[in-house]
């Protein structure tokens, strides 16, 4: 199995205990902690503003609006007023991990049932489901294809999978006791990956 290289990481933060989703809107990266979504400035590695709304697991930005999983369901936030605009109920009922947005729906992230939802963004209807094999956490596409993490035991892994059948068509491991909560790619070659309760954001490669 090839290896993914860490090649930068941000953090810990002050007052943040963990880091769950993460999401990149071409600009910032925007990671959930809990009672908050923060906007973290990748050139100077600060965090720049936080917005106070539950935010548990997966994030994901669709161009325009967040979408954050809050316990059993999955808020829509519009991004420079902080308000909720909608709430759909998710796919796990408060199992949920990862979150990510690609051909007009949602794709989330089942944890222990291992399993990835594509779903409505209005209604949370699931449309279809892949299996995995492994606990999934992060979710996110590039360059067309739907990538996810899993973080099983103290092993962790990226994933390039089928989007349509669930096939793993590339498995990057990560280095021994680094685990990945949220995920999400910068479009290009890199990914930005939620660390759990090490309080971190972490820059990866998988080349």
């Amino acid at each position: 199995m090839k290896q993914a290289s860490i090649v930068h990481e941000y953090g810990p933060f002050p007052d943040i205990e963990a880091v769950h989703g993460v999401s990149h809107d071409g600009k910032n990266v925007w990671f959930a902690s809990g009672d908050k979504l923060n906007v973290l400035d990748p050139e100077s590695g600060k965090i720049t503003r936080s917005i106070p709304v539950a935010a548990d697991a997966g994030t994901a930005f669709d161009g325009r609006y967040l979408f954050q999983i809050a316990g059993a369901s999955i808020q829509k936030i519009d991004p420079e007023t902080g308000r909720v605009l909608k709430s759909i109920p998710a796919p796990g009922g408060g199992s949920d991990s990862g979150l990510a947005w690609a051909e007009g729906k949602l794709w989330v992230g089942q944890y222990r049932e291992r399993k990835i939802h594509q779903i409505d963004p209005d209604t949370g209807a699931v449309l279809r489901t892949i299996e995995s094999n492994r606990f999934v956490t992060g979710v996110t596409w590039l360059n067309g294809e739907l990538w996810h993490a899993t973080w099983e035991g103290d092993e962790s892994d990226l994933r390039r999978i089928d989007a349509d059948t669930g096939e793993v068509k590339e498995k990057v491991a990560m280095p021994a006791g680094t685990g990945i909560s949220g995920l999400e790619s910068d479009g290009r070659d890199r990914f930005f990956c939620g660390s759990g309760m090490a309080g971190k954001v972490r820059v990866v490669r998988t080349k």
